[in-house]
């Protein structure tokens, strides 16, 4: 996501955690980001059917075939991202966004304006990570 909204009075820390104006700002949010990236996606689908070159310079055609496969890769993480953000947007719409997957506890407002599609509190996610780590050590 190219940019960061501010928690400003949109999002104000005020009231109950996950009240309506803070579901409305991570709604716009998500779907804001979506847009982006759908937006993204379509214009590297232009490029790519516009890209005609045939170039006769093997290490040219190498060197774009590369960039070509690199952007690809890129749409793809950036295809996984919008399941991740429909998600978030049914947990919006079910009640439970906001809340640890793991403990049901409430994420910090600032790690979910940091990363709207977060599902645990930054202290799960890190024993999560630690847990991963310990597996993939072994």
């Amino acid at each position: 996501m190219s940019e960061t909204l501010p928690i400003t009075s949109s999002l104000s820390e005020d009231g109950a955690f996950m009240n309506e104006r803070q579901r409305e700002y991570f709604r716009k949010k998500l779907l804001a980001w979506k847009s982006e990236i759908l937006r993204e996606s379509r214009e590297t689908l232009d490029a790519l059917a516009n890209d005609n070159s045939n170039l006769a310079d093997l290490a040219d055609r190498a060197s774009s075939e590369t960039d070509r496969a690199i952007e690809l890769r890129a749409r793809d993480r950036q295809r996984k991202l919008i399941s991740k953000i429909d998600a978030a947007l049914e947990r919006i719409d079910d009640g439970t966004y906001g809340y640890c997957e793991e403990t049901g506890e409430p994420i910090s407002l600032k790690r979910l304006d940091a990363r709207p599609i977060a599902t645990m509190s930054l202290e799960a996610q890190e024993r999560h990570e630690r847990r991963e780590k310990v597996y993939r050590d072994e």
